[in-house]
């Protein structure tokens, strides 16, 4: 009965849907990427040269090229569709994936790793914003949140098989297989999504005599989410090389991915919880208290000294991930025109992103100055600066609450559109 109650919402919005099984399990594969490609090239860099520095870069450069071009793809899929953009897209990926682990198996000038890094970043648009756009398109306001609390359950779920599959991939076969594995999951993932086209969201069409759309990154709220989710991204970026370098040092490499997947556990588990509970106040209230618990949680990592500290105080920090994102995700869907949808929520995790980059090359640094134990100061501190961010940004938030979507009370039977502030 218990388990009725719990999963009853989530089995709701997939009966509601026809082809959401579909979607979202394409999506989970073309998600997958997110954390074997990161973690994937610090294991491969720092295998062919010995430094973390080196290989926090890399992976960093991957994440901030991707992270600038992601809000373009979805701006082209707001306006072309999503299909075609898919397939354009992630040719490039598979392309540029097997380019730059050749470049650095073969010795090739340090330089074009950052190159092609770059090049396969930039050719893998954000799966998460466009799967969040097929929901949204799909249902009423209502069930909105449990769709999103569901896709951040999704995400996690990738956290949790990602990094011990890439671990085992790179220590116990080959460094570059991991790398590949990814690349080859993610076009698999994205092919299919591509040929999903009954769940595609209409395209929005440009009057050429008419003004030319405004970005979504000029909302408010887009920007107070963004700039929130730089701090958050930071905390990921920084844990995946902090985490491999303390496994290292401990003598035991391949429980970087154990902990990692620890780490995601805890965030899968408040985001099951998250989607069925309706937590009282307004969806900026939620983003801001949902902040500041992430940044409390986090302080947990200041204390590790051994692998079983690291691996409960990673659960603990993650039971706060995933209700941020949905928080955030949630606010954003409610405040933006569904003709610019995938674009705002892209540029959210772009924020993300673009803190995942910084993150990794601060926390490689870190390594390799103070050593793994001490350089967990990097995610702790990021996440205090998340809750920081989020509370700077409350009043702007409270001031444009009055432009939310009022919540509905079932599926959505035509979509409405609203002017961005």
């Amino acid at each position: 009965m218990a388990s009725r109650t719990i999963f009853g919402p989530y089995a709701r919005i997939f009966a509601a849907v026809p082809g959401s099984p579909a979607f979202s399990m394409a999506g989970w594969l073309a998600r997958l990427p997110m954390p074997i490609l990161g973690l994937g090239a610090v294991l491969l860099v720092e295998g062919e040269t010995g430094s973390y520095g080196l290989a926090g870069a890399v992976a960093g450069t991957l994440a901030l090229v991707g992270s600038l071009a992601s809000p373009q793809w979805a701006r082209f899929m707001d306006r072309r569709g999503q299909g075609v953009v898919l397939r354009v897209a992630f040719s490039g990926y598979l392309l540029f994936g097997f380019a730059f682990v050749a470049g650095v198996v073969l010795g090739a000038p340090q330089w074009t790793w950052f190159v092609l890094a770059g090049l396969t970043g930039a050719c893998g648009p954000n799966i998460g914003a466009i799967v969040r756009a097929r929901w949204a398109d799909a249902l009423d306001p209502d069930a909105r949140p449990t769709a999103f609390a569901f896709e951040s359950v999704v995400d996690e779920v990738v956290f949790v098989v990602g990094p011990p599959l890439v671990t085992f991939l790179a220590t116990l076969i080959n460094p570059p297989v991991g790398f590949l594995t990814g690349v080859v999951i993610g076009f698999a993932g994205a092919m299919w999504l591509s040929a999903l086209r009954a769940t595609e969201p209409p395209v929005q069409p440009v009057e050429e005599d008419g003004p030319r759309p405004r970005s979504a990154l000029r909302h408010a709220t887009v920007l107070v989410a963004g700039v929130t989710y730089l701090a958050v991204g930071a905390v990921f970026g920084a844990m995946d090389v902090v985490v491999v370098a303390f496994a290292e040092a401990e003598g035991a490499p391949a429980m970087a991915g154990v902990a990692l997947a620890v780490y995601a556990g805890g965030s899968l588990v408040a985001g099951l919880v998250y989607g069925v509970v309706r937590l009282p106040g307004t969806l900026a209230a939620r983003f801001v208290g949902c902040a500041v618990f992430f940044a409390v949680a986090a302080q947990m990592l200041l204390a590790v000294g051994s692998l079983p500290a690291l691996i409960g105080a990673g659960f603990v920090a993650g039971l706060a991930i995933a209700p941020v994102l949905v928080a955030g995700m949630s606010l954003v869907e409610s405040r933006i025109p569904r003709a610019a949808l995938t674009e705002a929520l892209t540029w959210v995790v772009t924020g993300l992103t673009l803190g995942v980059t910084a993150g990794s090359a601060i926390a490689g640094s870190a390594v390799d100055a103070w050593g793994a134990e001490a350089a967990f100061a990097v995610p702790a501190l990021s996440a205090a600066l998340a809750g920081v961010l989020a509370l700077a940004g409350a009043p702007i938030l409270r001031s444009t609450d009055q432009n939310r979507v009022p919540v509905g009370s079932g599926l959505r039977t035509t979509t409405t559109t609203r002017e961005i502030q």
